[in-house]
């Protein structure tokens, strides 16, 4: 049974589990223990502890307006560097796309993608990380799984695929 994994890395990192019916397996908000650069460390082994080989792994593109660009740079690379060492592939979905991806549009805050979550696909939490880390697991899910899909998903979907 395929794993559709969505990750929003940062500070405390989104991380999703869907099934191929896009049932939630896992959804939870990851935080490294410490001071840097064992926190990150611990962040990223988390995350890495958590991928299974065979997953299907989305992960959000950088924000490149984030006061914080250094570490969060390096818990985003440690990640990715993290699946290539293990040989697990990964979609890169930009900012942009995800929330595009919930019918909010590319330039959508925070809160706007929360509330087009919860709206078309009843879920919802806490953490805009989380949240962030649900649609990158519906998206790559879209991608292998005959979802319908409406005009604006359907673009992203098309884009990603080149």
């Amino acid at each position: 049974m395929p794993r559709y994994v969505g990750l929003d890395p940062s500070t405390k990192t989104g991380f999703v589990v869907l099934d191929e019916d896009g049932e939630i397996w896992e959804a939870r908000e990851l935080e490294g223990k410490g001071e840097n650069p064992g926190r990150m460390h611990d962040l990223i082994c988390q995350v890495g502890l958590l991928i299974q080989p065979g997953d299907r792994v989305a992960v959000e593109g950088f924000g490149f307006a984030s006061q914080r660009g250094f570490e969060l740079g390096g818990i985003g690379w440690g990640i990715r560097l993290n699946l290539f060492a293990r040989k697990i592939g990964y979609t890169e979905i930009a900012p942009s796309q995800l929330k595009k991806f919930t019918g909010s549009g590319g330039n959508a805050g925070k809160e706007e993608v929360a509330v087009e979550t919860y709206k078309r696909w009843g879920f919802q939490h806490k953490s805009n990380n989380v949240t962030d880390a649900y649609v990158l697991a519906q998206i790559v899910r879209a991608m292998h799984e005959p979802v319908k899909l409406i005009k604006v998903q359907q673009e992203v979907i098309q884009k990603l695929r080149g």
